[in-house]
């Protein structure tokens, strides 16, 4: 058996006495978000630093002393296993010249990491331990040295990190107690990884989550039959603080589309969190999107697919698995159907012609995606303003 996610007595999500849609309306939104330098520039800095960013799959480093690596935005990180069996994180980066510290990006069982320009020596949670021909240097500039601390923590089976480090708020502020208990229903510490695909694509990272945040492209792009376009018209979205929901009835339950409806079964369930982490839930299994900025228009795009672990012997399982893959199969096609797009929108982002994005009312997650990362360049929350 595998774990079925249901509602339960979370709330309801969908249905006719649910409101659907946040007053937002139709709206028009500049292209600068996607191809303005300077505005990319301050991202990094008022977003991508402040916020916390999925760093990787837990399971990829399971024993003290394993290390990952989150390269993006610039940045470089060591993310490590401790004895204790939690995790800590820190900047890549020698205190002494400027150079990586570890090279690979990944490893196991380290008790320490060496630079291999001087062999300055930092343990696992990045403090510096170890310097030769120490009586060179002066004990003062030395004192308490350690590569700069990022803040790590683990939920749903990933680990994240938060570039303000010991200032960061806490990874459940971050989420939101709200979605945590929406996608926490699917069980993502107990799946496993069944592949992750990697794409590098010319366009802005923002360009990628707004892919996401509308259903509007489904029936052109992906050539849906219409009665998933029908369903796709009883859609909900939810806003939950910086974070969105989107919960689509599954055209086969649209029957069940009471106020009883349980969307974790029926529904395809999506969340975005802020600023760069997508989640697809189907019932049985769940695609993980994640676009790292590497530059203003630049981005890695990776895409987790995550299943439910059980015995290929058990026949109701391995029909399960055969199911699973049939589907990740279309779903990759999808995903590359999204790929093309972005190779056309490569061929615009300079183009005089492109100056504005003119959205439907059915669209409005992308305008307030928008409206979220100038808020926060400006040092603003929602709460701000209201």
């Amino acid at each position: 058996m595998v774990h079925v996610p249901t509602r339960g007595t979370l709330p309801a999500r969908v249905g006719p006495q649910i409101r659907t849609m946040p007053e937002y309306g139709p709206s028009k939104m500049s292209r600068q978000s996607y191809t303005d330098p300077v505005q990319y520039e301050l991202e990094r800095e008022h977003v991508l630093n402040k916020h916390w960013l999925l760093g990787g799959r837990s399971e990829d480093f399971p024993n003290p002393g394993d290390w990952i690596t989150f390269e993006g935005h610039g940045e470089t990180i060591v993310i490590t296993r401790q004895p204790d069996g939690g995790v800590a994180a820190f900047h890549n980066v020698c205190q002494h010249r400027g150079p990586a510290i570890v090279g690979e990006l990944k490893g196991c069982r380290a008790r320490r990491f060496t630079c291999p320009y001087h062999g300055w020596v930092y343990d696992t949670t990045g403090k510096l331990v170890g310097v030769p021909e120490r009586e060179d240097f002066s004990e003062e500039h030395l004192r308490d040295v350690r590569a700069p601390k990022v803040a790590a923590d683990e939920w749903g089976g990933f680990v994240w990190i938060n570039l303000l480090g010991d200032k960061a708020p806490s990874l459940e502020e971050g989420l939101g107690a709200d979605l945590m208990a929406d996608l926490g229903a699917f069980g993502m510490d107990g799946m496993t990884v069944y592949e992750v695909v990697e794409w590098d694509v010319p366009v802005s990272y923002k360009a990628i989550v707004d892919g996401f945040n509308e259903i509007y492209h489904v029936t052109e792009l992906h050539h849906s039959p219409p009665e998933f376009t029908k369903a796709c018209r009883k859609a909900a979205f939810h806003i939950s603080g910086d974070n969105y929901m989107c919960f689509v009835p599954r055209p086969q339950h649209l029957d069940k589309w009471d106020e009883n409806f349980d969307h974790h079964k029926w529904a395809i369930c999506h969340y975005v969190v802020f600023p760069n982490t997508v989640f697809n839930c189907n019932p049985e299994h769940i695609q993980v999107f994640n676009p790292i900025p590497l530059g203003v228009d630049r981005t890695r795009f990776l895409c987790w697919q995550l299943i439910y672990p059980g015995d290929m012997a058990d026949p109701e399982y391995a029909e399960y698995f055969a199911r699973m893959s049939e589907h990740w199969m279309t779903l990759k096609g999808v995903v590359g159907e999204d790929i093309a797009i972005y190779e056309q929108l490569k061929r615009t982002k300079q183009s005089s012609g492109y100056r504005e994005h003119i959205l439907s009312d059915h669209e409005c997650k992308i305008h307030r995606y928008h409206e979220t990362i100038a808020l926060k360049i400006r040092g603003k929350n929602w709460d701000d303003v209201k």
